[in-house]
């Protein structure tokens, strides 16, 4: 089966900034393919190459094995979703939604049955005549999908497309992405510094930093297997450890990382239990956040470490900032990094 997406050894430079630096990757058809960064990684960047809005300097982009390096936006088979909805204010939301086919010279009948059905799939029937003005955050992001899904596109891009909105609209809204996404079939480009909506949206995750990816694998893989230094960090924040301490700790200089919720937390005069890793630690704040605690202690050796444990354990209640505790981990629970 032909790629949805595929770029070869794409690069784009700005001036002396490499924004995107041999980038290669495949997306599949129908695939659901998160770009995964923090600002300046050059997740947009490549959003922005596979749109047709920026030129590559160098490699191939093809879009169902042709190569569009150089084919302008509106001769792409693609459609943009952005974070701030690009929504027409002097139009009605059926206007808004009918944009595309208007565009295509589709009949007014046609143009407005096809606008109304789209705008009962994203839960906005009712709403046609309204204008973005009157309209929520979560409501202007339905319209701005109704009206880039209306044109059946054979690759949607979403670029920080959940960022304007709160905490519960956004949890909201990746799920009818997610949900849209599955029933229309689209491939789905979505670019996020958010990795917890690349976490729980995505089938596959590219992570960027300085303009290349670091790791592209599953959200399982990601998050139980990084490879680097920086995955591991980024991808769900876990420690990392090297040089002297890993040498004291695991008996060899090899980089590891492990997770925050694999630390437990003990007093002194409680050993660590076989097969643990462990090692002391000075305690420098226990978070309360509701079913969880979020520790942060500092080794001797001035690197901070987190735990995340269950709010329900005894020692997390009586604990004093400056307090000595030992901190251990299961020998399994380490991941091997490739650097650190």
């Amino acid at each position: 089966m032909t790629a949805a997406i595929e770029l070869r050894e794409t690069a784009r430079t700005f001036g002396s900034v490499r924004a995107v630096d041999c980038v290669s990757l495949t997306v599949a058809a129908g695939e659901f393919f998160a770009m995964l960064g923090p600002s300046g990684s050059g997740k947009t960047t490549c959003l922005r190459l596979i749109a047709g809005f920026e030129v590559p300097d160098g490699g191939v982009i093809l879009l169902d094995g042709k190569d569009v390096s150089g084919v302008p936006p509106y001769d792409r088979n693609v459609n943009t979703v952005f974070q701030d909805y690009a929504l027409f204010p002097h139009m009605t939301v059926l206007e808004n939604v009918e944009y595309g086919l208007r565009v295509k010279k589709v009949g007014a009948p046609d143009r407005k049955r096809r606008a109304t059905e789209m705008l009962e799939l994203v839960k906005l029937a009712g709403f046609e005549a309204r204008r973005p003005a009157q309209l929520s955050g979560g409501q202007k992001q339905r319209v701005a999908l109704a009206r880039a899904l209306i044109n059946q596109p054979k690759v949607l891009l979403l670029d920080e497309p959940l960022g304007a909105l709160d905490l519960k609209l956004r949890e909201e809204m990746q799920i009818e992405l997610r949900n849209l996404q599955r029933q229309f079939g689209i491939t789905f480009v979505y670019v996020t510094h958010d990795q917890g909506e690349a976490l729980s949206m995505s089938d596959r995750v590219a992570v960027f930093n300085r303009g290349r990816i670091e790791q592209l694998a599953t959200p399982r893989e990601l998050y139980t297997q990084p490879r680097t230094a920086f995955v591991a960090r980024f991808v769900g924040g876990a420690n990392v450890f090297g040089g002297e301490l890993a040498s004291k700790l695991a008996g060899n200089a090899g980089a590891f990382a492990v997770r925050s919720e694999s630390v437990r937390v003990l007093s002194l005069h409680v050993p660590a239990p076989a097969d643990f890793m462990a090692t002391e630690a000075t305690v420098l704040d226990v978070q309360y956040h509701g079913a969880t605690l979020r520790w942060q202690l500092r080794l001797e050796n001035g690197e901070i470490v987190a735990a995340t444990r269950s709010a329900a354990e005894d020692l997390g209640s009586s604990v004093q900032g400056g307090q000595r505790v030992r901190i251990a981990w299961p020998r399994e629970s380490t991941v091997a990094l490739q650097d650190v």
